[in-house]
């Protein structure tokens, strides 16, 4: 992993608005080249999909998208993202997840009774099963916008900002109308939007004649079994060491719980580069949550 990456780490103000609203944006987090090669190729994708009968407004969704493109590849570890990544989750992270979701413009004659609104926290059995309160924020994704979506009403994702130290919202069951404090994420092509899981967010319906594209990257603990069949072994010989431990690349059970040093490059790649995000604690980062501070005063 190039060293130049380090100038992107996460900043003191950036770890306070990430704990405090539980989103962060990153500007020009693509450059022009890659973002003209990401839209190549997910044009492609969509056009073979169409082929294959998906209708002009079906929304198109496929996991595991790291294996679709060399280009989506090479985001696993995304010189203006990672870095920010394990400063919030620390170095014994990988990839559980990777997704692409294309929603062309909406049908203007939807079935009756269509949604238009789906509120949820990530994870899914993780929020009935954990026991603590928050619950714990577990895995991130990084949103990589390959279209424009600097207005509402172009589907743009739905967030209650701060939702993410709330178990529970306020959710209208009408599948139309949206809770408190709801707004669209409003973000040029190139931006990326780092989200914690736990952030009540929703789809919407996109009233615009742009098609929208987003690549997410999904992030979590080495311990967490991962959302997609994650099919990545035939790109192991072709990683360095960092990606490897990004992809799974062979890790013990033990390992996972209780790392040794070659079985984390990214903790010794810290130890070199980064030493304080290498020693960084959950314990140290309770000091930035608004939900810990206000209980300690």
């Amino acid at each position: 992993m190039d060293p130049s990456c380090l100038v992107h780490c996460l900043r003191d103000s950036e770890r306070i608005q990430f704990e405090k609203s539980g989103y962060l944006i990153i500007e020009n987090a693509l450059s022009q080249n890659r973002l003209d090669r990401l839209n190549e190729a997910f044009d492609r994708m969509l056009a073979t999909k169409q082929r294959e009968g998906l209708g002009p407004h079906d929304a198109y969704s496929q996991g595991n998208i790291v294996t679709e493109d060399p280009v989506c590849l090479e985001m696993i570890d995304c010189e203006t993202t990672f870095p920010k990544v394990w400063g919030i989750l620390g170095w014994n992270i990988y990839l559980y997840h990777s997704h692409l979701a294309i929603s062309p413009p909406s049908d203007p004659n939807p079935p009756p009774g269509s949604p238009n609104a789906a509120w949820h926290q990530d994870s899914m059995r993780v929020n009935d099963e954990i026991e603590s309160s928050p619950r714990p924020r577990l895995s991130l994704k990084v949103s990589y916008y390959i279209s424009d979506v600097s207005e509402p009403g172009r589907g743009n994702t739905l967030i209650v900002p701060g939702s993410h130290l709330h178990d529970e919202i306020d959710v209208p069951q009408d599948g139309v109308s949206h809770p408190t404090g709801a707004i669209p994420i409003c973000v040029s092509p190139g931006t990326a939007v780092i989200i914690d899981r736990r952030i009540w967010h929703s789809r919407s319906l996109n009233h615009s004649d742009i098609t929208r594209k987003v690549l997410f990257m999904g992030y979590s603990y080495r311990w967490l079994r991962p959302k997609d069949e994650m099919t990545v072994e035939h790109l192991y010989p072709d990683l360095d060491p960092i990606q490897g431990q990004i992809l799974g690349d062979r890790p013990s059970n033990n390992s996972c719980y209780a790392p040794e040093e070659n079985e984390v490059p990214l903790r010794t790649w810290l130890n070199k580069h980064r030493p304080d995000d290498a020693t960084w604690t959950c314990k140290e980062r309770q000091s930035y949550r608004p939900d810990i501070v206000e209980l300690k005063r």
